[in-house]
């Protein structure tokens, strides 16, 4: 896994809080993909730094950070109440993709979101929110479903990546899939079960996340 390089941190205005990230962009970048992390992750999510390690490789820029302070995930760890908080979420997702054209070495960059879990859902709502600063979208074993009435808005070409053994959330996502009227795909990672964790598994949904961004980020 790609350890993050504290010279990257950065802090996100978003709303009335600070935020902390690592924003991370190559030479001759095409394009910078927002991480949005689920299920009481962070930006030091293992998976997610691995994924976002294999965009860098084909030149694409990646800003991971945490959708709560410090104190929020302090109850969370013991509620869950912010987690699932959705609307929260996908505002202060609206507010990081705001705070990156405000960034001169990111400013000129098209904006991908790529979401986990409920991060997942936060990034669909945050791109029917935003359309014209948003124009790529994938999930990894998200639940595109607790979108609601913000799918048939999305106007991003979206990939939903569901590992074939994780049955219940392949269905939410094919039930999602059918309320959007953007381009949209469906990929299933043969045998892979909800955290991607069998071996090559998270390898495939790297290669799936680069290609998708690689086409559509421009």
């Amino acid at each position: 896994m790609s350890i993050p390089n504290i010279e990257n941190e950065r802090s996100i205005a978003a709303g009335d809080v600070t935020l902390k990230g690592f924003l991370d962009i190559p030479e001759n970048a095409r394009g910078i993909v927002v991480f949005a992390h689920g299920s009481g992750s962070s930006r030091f999510s293992k998976r997610n730094n691995a994924v976002a390690a294999f965009l860098r490789e084909g030149r694409l820029g990646t800003l991971l950070f945490d959708l709560l302070t410090a104190d929020e995930e302090q109850v969370d760890a013991i509620t869950r109440e912010h987690r699932f908080n959705i609307p929260l979420l996908s505002v202060r997702l609206e507010d990081a993709v705001q705070w990156l054209t405000e960034q001169t070495e990111a400013a000129a960059l098209p904006v991908g979101l790529f979401g986990s879990s409920t991060g997942a859902a936060a990034a669909l709502i945050a791109a029917a929110a935003v359309p014209d600063a948003v124009a790529a979208v994938v999930s990894r074993g998200g639940r595109a479903d607790l979108a609601g009435s913000s799918l048939p808005e999305v106007k991003a070409p979206t990939l939903l990546i569901v590992g074939g053994a994780d049955t219940e959330v392949l269905r939410l996502n094919r039930t999602a899939q059918e309320q959007m009227r953007c381009h949209s795909e469906v990929a299933v990672v043969d045998r892979a079960t909800h955290l991607f964790e069998e071996p090559g598994a998270l390898g495939q949904v790297a290669t799936l996340t680069r290609d998708w961004f690689v086409k559509h980020l421009r």
